[in-house]
């Protein structure tokens, strides 16, 4: 993901940050004990699901984890509580962002919550207080900045997602930011470069919930939903 500037807040004018929700019920843990490299939030969120996994902090399959791409169709996502933001609210404009969601709809009384670690909300976030703060819908109203999710269960994100980090690179083949240290992540089907397949969505692509909530085991890319759709359809995966 690119930052197409932090200071674009003071452009588009965005409104006062809300009062925060209460805090998780678990511990929070040091986002810095997971590998992160900036700007590879797609990379981060694929990493961070298997180390989900391997700590026992999710299912041993991962089926409780989510990987969510935020885009829409001019690639200019509004979010705050970024820590590569310049602005007290924490607000930048990507072109895309990832994150993890982990459902929780089988442990009674317990939030939703949301990994990102490239925000200052608490790590992990509970869900409704991540949409509240991070991603405060309608903040745009319906502009080019309302935001799409496309939202893969976490096992068939790990089986199917590839990057080669071209997209991090320059017309002159430079990098725009360093690359991770380890390997390109690499599909099990051979595939070495789909990125674009989950960044690129648009207000079509969003179906109804009913079929969202069924696709979302077996589509290799995923369903989109909208900003207003995203916590219903949370709401309505089964435990």
């Amino acid at each position: 993901m690119a930052d197409d500037g932090a200071a674009a807040g003071a452009e588009l004018s965005p409104p006062s940050p809300p009062l925060h929700p209460a805090a998780p019920s678990d511990p929070l843990l040091d986002a810095a004990s997971f590998t992160h490299t900036p700007y590879y939030c797609e990379e981060n969120v694929y990493l961070l699901c298997k180390e989900l996994i391997r700590a026992g902090l999710a299912d041993p399959a991962g089926t409780d984890l989510y990987a969510v791409f935020i885009s829409n169709e001019e690639k200019k996502v509004p979010l705050w509580y970024q820590k590569a933001s310049r602005n007290d609210d924490g607000f930048v404009l990507w072109d895309y962002h990832v994150i993890c969601i982990q459902s929780r709809r089988n442990r009674e009384d317990i939030p939703d919550l949301v990994w990102d670690l490239d925000s200052s909300l608490p790590f992990p976030c509970p869900f409704l207080q991540y949409v509240a703060d991070a991603v405060q819908p309608l903040a745009f109203g319906d502009s080019i900045y309302r935001r799409l999710f496309r939202v893969i269960h976490g096992p068939v994100f790990l089986r199917s997602f590839a990057s080669d980090r071209t997209h991090m690179k320059d017309p002159m083949g430079n990098w725009i930011a360093l690359p991770p240290k380890y390997e390109p992540i690499v599909a099990e089907d051979g595939n070495t470069n789909n990125l674009n397949e989950y960044i690129t969505m648009s207000t079509n692509d969003v179906g109804d919930l009913g079929s969202m909530v069924n696709d979302i085991y077996s589509s290799k890319h995923g369903v989109v939903t909208s900003e207003m759709l995203l916590p219903k359809f949370f709401s309505r995966l089964p435990g």
